[in-house]
């Protein structure tokens, strides 16, 4: 999905060991030698890194812009309006993208040609910064440790800022480079370090809390469970010119379950309600009857006690502490329902997002970053 245009800042944890575990990586380059700029950032502080990614993009947007006003004279109207109209295409529009590379082809042709003369310095500035007429997407990666704990507070700020960012929590439900320590993202009834005896809250609610700002694009997905709707909401969130989070259910072996298994045992996951399907889209909250979050997936068909069977997190409980184990599946399973019915009712209520045409996505949240 347009990796030729994307910049990447990765959370330290499971993601940036296969990202970055040199000399492989799933990051590859096309023809044209064009693929994703990735980097590691700090457990704690990654929300920020990219945050930081999206700000440096966009100053050196900006400044190209500039420059190329101040060089219209010489360049033409028509270069200058194309390029300009060019930076604002849509990110996963391969022809309107590969159209404004083109254009940046022939500014770099025109701009050797004033070299020299009076406009040399406005055309080396130019020089500089014309690749990034090119619009880029920038997506920040991390797990459920540093988004629902550590990094949570960064990962809010992002969410606050108004930039054109996009989250992707690769979510196991445990601190899993760490080995296996319970997070906020551990589910009520699971057994993790630090959670021996079965973890008695129930899990927060991320996707939940992001929802609450009305200008965020939220998306719950999971591959195993539903492909087509996994990839309809990362498109989806990267459309969105505002910022983005994607919570994507990803199976661990610290869940203690069959790993050859671990497509269908998301299918299996999402049928019991323990992780719901869904998109909220502020797009559709626009007009008198906007309903912003869809409801993916059906209700609930498979009891949360089937699917503790299969998990070993869940299972060793009922071995090593039944009383309490029946309890704890006791409210998981109440848990499940509450979210259900609490997901079902806020997806049948229209809601509307105020917005204001005189604010872009680029100058959105700027009072804030400081």
């Amino acid at each position: 999905m347009y990796g030729d245009r994307m910049v990447i800042a990765n959370a330290t944890g499971c993601s940036s060991i296969y990202g970055g575990n040199l000399p492989t990586t799933p990051y590859a380059q096309d023809e044209q030698g064009r693929g994703p700029a990735w980097s590691n950032s700090l457990f704690e502080d990654n929300a920020e890194f990219g945050l930081g990614m999206r700000l440096a993009v966009d100053a050196q947007r900006d400044l190209a812009l500039r420059s190329l006003e101040a060089l219209r004279e010489p360049l033409g109207a028509e270069m200058v309006d194309g390029l300009i109209a060019g930076s604002k295409a849509d990110i996963g529009d391969d022809a309107a993208i590969a159209a404004q590379r083109e254009r940046v082809a022939a500014l770099r042709s025109t701009l050797k040609e004033l070299e020299g003369g009076a406009h040399a310095l406005d055309a080396r500035h130019l020089q500089d910064t014309a690749d990034a007429l090119v619009p880029r997407a920038v997506w920040i990666v991390g797990g459920d440790g540093w988004a629902y704990d550590i990094g949570s507070s960064g990962v809010d700020h992002v969410l606050a800022s108004g930039r054109d960012v996009n989250i992707l929590v690769l979510d196991t439900e445990v601190y899993s480079n760490t080995g296996g320590q319970a997070s906020k993202s551990t589910p009520r009834a699971a057994i993790a370090k630090f959670a021996a005896a079965g973890k008695s809250g129930a899990k927060k609610d991320l996707g939940m809390i992001a929802m609450a700002y009305g200008n965020v694009y939220v998306g719950q997905i999971a591959m195993g469970a539903n492909p087509s709707h996994a990839v309809k909401t990362l498109r989806e969130a990267a459309a969105w010119p505002g910022p983005s989070l994607v919570v994507a259910y990803s199976h661990c072996i610290a869940h203690g379950i069959e790993m050859s298994t671990s497509m269908s045992h998301q299918r299996d996951v999402v049928r019991s309600g323990i992780w719901p399907l869904f998109r909220f889209d502020p797009r559709l909250a626009e007009g008198d009857d906007g309903t912003p979050l869809q409801l993916d997936s059906r209700k609930p068909s498979i009891p949360f006690s089937a699917i503790a069977q299969k998990e070993g997190r869940y299972a060793m409980l009922q071995r090593a502490h039944p009383e309490r184990a029946k309890e704890l599946h006791r409210l998981a399973q109440a848990d499940i329902d509450a979210r259900w019915q609490l997901y079902q009712q806020l997806a049948g209520m229209q809601r509307s997002v105020p917005t204001s045409s005189d604010l872009t996505a680029s100058g959105a949240g700027a009072d804030e970053e400081g």
